[in-house]
């Protein structure tokens, strides 16, 4: 192949030639088969974590305060040491009980606001740390108590593009769902042209293509095209896979962008004051080009992180929604599939 051939074209848009009207387009209902959603679900649910959930972005712990999270029904307080290293554990003072989320951070010491009382992450009074990890990204933390499984050293964490090549941002919501109904969510691209048209169009679900080295039973490939404007449109071939019961991955294998990756992350949180499940969606979105010119986004990954964010929130304002509704049908018993 020569060096032409390789280049991938100048402009990565496509005109659409017979843009079809939202209601004229092919109907996915019969291929979105109920059953197969739900054996795609219940692998997922049945491969380890190792006891890890996603707190949050990592930038958001800083060295200066604790984060407060209330994570599978138990309270954690995570912030950093003096080495800029993740720290966690249980957010009650030993003391009396007090938010320890409240209290400053000095020098990796977090302090109780009522009574002083001083952890440096290690066994102090009773309070006992959790395993917390930074994968440059996400904050996780293990809670052996809650995830009830064989305990892993590190979260199972999916391939990413090198941080240098790429621009990466992290976008939260939170849904009266559980992990599962995120998952399913995920684990049904044929929704995204008929539930999204103001992203996706032209979308087709295939098997994973041998050319790939992927198998069915590897996840589901998607070939899409986002809208941009108008009928101009940027087409590409996307793999879903579930690595763990609470992850679903995106990962583009060809068109532009190839390599970038949208990792969803269901973190259960805790029943909200009507006793519902409440769960927060953490997406980890990670753009890479082989083009010369993404040298200039990663320049601007300042000004191109809240965009990135924005077209997360619009999609995840539907799919939580989307969750929402699963949730609510499973727990009444009316949920069809």
């Amino acid at each position: 192949m020569t060096q032409e051939a390789r280049r991938p074209p100048r402009l990565p848009l496509r005109l659409r030639r017979r843009p079809e009207p939202w209601d004229r387009q092919r109907p996915t209902w019969r291929d979105a088969k109920p059953a197969r959603i739900a054996e795609a679900v219940k692998a997922a649910l049945a491969r380890p974590s190792g006891n890890w959930f996603v707190l949050g972005a990592a930038r958001d712990i800083g060295a200066d305060r604790a984060v407060g999270r209330t994570v599978a029904g138990i309270e954690v307080v995570a912030w950093r040491d003096a080495a800029g290293r993740l720290l966690a554990g249980p957010g009650a003072c030993p003391h009396l009980g007090a938010p320890l989320a409240q209290g400053p951070v000095r020098c990796g010491i977090l302090r109780c606001r009522w009574h002083g009382l001083p952890l440096d992450g290690a066994p102090f009074a009773g309070w006992e740390p959790f395993p917390a990890h930074d994968d440059g990204l996400l904050a996780w933390v293990r809670l052996d108590e809650a995830g009830g499984e064989r305990p892993l050293p590190q979260p199972v964490l999916p391939a990413r593009p090198t941080a240098v090549g790429a621009v990466a941002t992290v976008h939260t919501a939170t849904g009266c769902c559980e992990p599962e109904d995120v998952v399913a969510n995920r684990l049904d691209p044929w929704h995204g042209a008929w539930f999204h048209p103001y992203s996706f169009v032209d979308l087709t679900v295939l098997d994973a293509p041998a050319e790939h080295g992927g198998k069915p039973s590897d996840g589901l490939t998607v070939e899409v095209s986002f809208k941009v404007a108008g009928r101009a449109v940027v087409p590409v071939t996307a793999l879903f896979t579930a690595p763990g019961p609470r992850t679903v991955v995106m990962r583009i294998l060809a068109g532009e962008g190839q390599g970038s990756v949208v990792e969803t992350h269901a973190t259960p949180l805790g029943p909200d004051d009507r006793g519902r499940p409440r769960t927060a969606v953490v997406e980890a979105i990670v753009a890479t080009s082989g083009r010369p010119g993404f040298a200039l986004a990663r320049a601007a990954a300042p000004a191109l992180r809240p965009l990135m964010r924005a077209a997360a929130r619009r999609l995840w304002r539907d799919d939580l929604a989307y969750a929402e509704r699963r949730w609510e049908l499973r727990s009444s018993g009316r949920h069809p599939g």
